[in-house]
């Protein structure tokens, strides 16, 4: 019985330095990313927290996004600046933004896009997320989830190693959004519970080697929907 405490309080302190290594993480990251966003403006810099100014920059990008008749890239940059605008600018911002990730993830499901297009994409999820609950229920409600699995459980097979390594980094970035999604978000945890391949998919993408990322984000994922329980 003392065993089998100290085995549970080891799991315990684990999941906690996960948690707590997953929020650092993604705040530095998405901060150092807006700071170069915005460095390129500083005359018209404005704080942050002022969600007029956001509110504006949200629907200039996301004019940008929804024009079909301008190169995808580009839109698909649009909607990376409209993520890390909903970052900084809190909840209101998120709210502005969630207007435009529909179109976000009707772009995923095209199976014509490169993986550099969908991974801008992916980005701009991951920020509109982050410990936002409200932008968390909408993505669930825009059905990402079984997008974002379809990447996970999908196959892709090519003899250039750069095809390859593209495919590989759309999942690597895939576990990360997954994991901002279910941080402390019981409801995306009991719905990737339910697809039966995920399991074995993540701990396959475990075993990759996740050099240069801050954590081997598989992992994180598998801890946080609670696989390793089973």
């Amino acid at each position: 019985m003392a065993k089998s405490r100290f085995s549970c309080m080891q799991i315990w302190v684990k999941m906690h330095g996960y948690f707590s290594r997953l929020c650092w993480r993604l705040s530095y990251f998405c901060c150092v990313i807006v700071k170069g966003f915005f460095v390129k403006k500083k005359e018209k810099q404005i704080p942050p927290a002022e969600t007029y100014f956001h509110k504006e920059k949200v629907v200039v990008l996301g004019q940008v996004l929804m024009n079909e008749f301008l190169p995808i890239e580009k839109r698909a940059q649009a909607a990376k600046k409209i993520g890390l605008l909903a970052f900084t600018g809190g909840p209101p911002t998120g709210k502005f933004a969630a207007e435009y990730m529909k179109e976000v993830a009707h772009l995923l499901q095209d199976e014509e896009l490169a993986p550099k297009i969908k991974i801008l994409l992916l980005q701009s999820v991951a920020c509109w997320c982050y410990l936002n609950p409200f932008s968390q229920k909408r993505a669930k409600s825009l059905q990402f989830i079984p997008i974002l699995i379809s990447f996970l459980e999908g196959s892709f097979e090519s003899s250039i190693e750069s095809e390859m390594n593209s495919y590989l980094l759309l999942k690597f970035w895939t576990c990360y959004v997954l994991s901002v999604m279910t941080c402390n978000n019981s409801s995306y945890v009991r719905e990737l519970k339910d697809h039966k391949n995920l399991k074995d998919c993540l701990q396959t993408m475990a075993s990759m080697d996740w050099s240069g990322w801050p954590e081997n984000f598989a992992q994180v994922l598998y801890y946080l929907i609670g696989f390793h329980k089973n």
